[in-house]
């Protein structure tokens, strides 16, 4: 077994992965329906394993994968999001993939931790999304806020997924594939008409910016993909840095107020778990920790229903 740090040819990363068996292994994630983050995550936890054992990952044995995550817990001390990504990884290749029946595959189980993510108050959402330099990164903020979206969801948006007469969006390119309809505000329907005319692109909401992509000459832009990932997470970096709140703050961290938003505001759980497209509602119901509305209301018909003692007339 070998995971020296040597940089001869077989020690680079991937070395030992061939192409076939990613290219493999790539398609069975979209078979699955599994989303960008996601897929791109096993496939480095599969091309780490790989890289462990100094094999192919279809040559790996049980006790490479045994060692491997002895590694990755004792040695390199991974955090637990990480750790997971990595089973889950490993765990879809050799379940689907390279199918082996091994007794550590069914034996790796990780301690369910449950951490509660950042929520901003709507005046900090506010704050941070008017501290943006740039109108475009303005306008995307507040779509990810005001629908509740992902970050890739919402650099995807699409023209012809803006239903502005019903007040919907439909949101088909979704985390593990599934569609569902979101709530259209007016403010930001508006704020997406007036920033598409900065750019006019047939088909993308949020084309890509830079030298590579300048308008035409009739002002349509000509880029074929989305702006990046880097752009709207650099510019969210920059802006939390100046600002200070404290928190760990990111783009999730938008929709994860959204959802925190819309309960103190009186929406109910299963609509919540509707719009944000969660599969549980028990991923849904982490929410209840950020607000006391839910408690309170509970409280106020607990009094209601117990004002009065039996028989006492009091």
């Amino acid at each position: 077994m070998s995971n020296s740090s040597s940089k001869s040819p077989q020690n680079v990363p991937g070395a030992h992965f061939p192409e076939s068996l990613r290219l493999r292994l790539s398609e069975d994630l979209h078979l699955t329906g599994k989303a960008k983050r996601t897929h791109d995550g096993y496939i480095r936890a599969v091309r780490q394993l790989s890289d462990f054992a100094g094999c192919s990952p279809d040559q790996v044995t049980e006790q490479h994968v045994r060692q491997f995550f002895l590694h990755l817990k004792n040695d390199r001390n991974f955090a637990y999001g990480s750790l997971r990504v990595a089973f889950s990884g490993i765990k879809f290749f050799f379940t689907h993939t390279c199918k082996r029946d091994w007794e550590i595959i069914k034996m790796l189980k990780l301690q369910n931790i449950t951490t509660l993510p950042e929520v901003l108050t709507i005046g900090q959402v506010h704050e941070l999304i008017g501290s943006a330099t740039t109108r475009r990164m303005f306008v995307y903020f507040w779509t990810v806020y005001s629908l509740g979206l992902r970050l890739n969801e919402a650099l995807h948006l699409q023209v012809s997924d803006i239903d502005a007469e019903r007040g919907w969006v439909h949101v088909h390119r979704g985390k593990g594939a599934k569609d569902r309809y979101v709530p259209l505000p007016t403010t930001t329907v508006r704020l997406l008409r007036n920033y598409w005319t900065s750019h006019r692109h047939p088909r993308l909401l949020f084309p890509a910016d830079g030298r590579n992509h300048r308008l035409a000459k009739d002002g349509i832009s000509q880029a074929t993909t989305p702006m990046s990932e880097t752009a709207v997470q650099g510019a969210m970096k920059l802006i939390t840095k100046k600002l200070r709140f404290g928190k760990k703050v990111s783009i999730h961290t938008l929709r994860h107020s959204y959802a925190t938003h819309l309960l103190e505001a009186g929406v109910g759980l299963k609509v919540i778990q509707k719009y944000l497209g969660h599969s549980s509602l028990q991923t849904t119901m982490v929410y209840l920790h950020f607000t006391d509305t839910a408690e309170a209301n509970a409280r106020e018909q607990i009094e209601k229903l117990f004002d009065r003692l039996p028989g006492s007339g009091e």
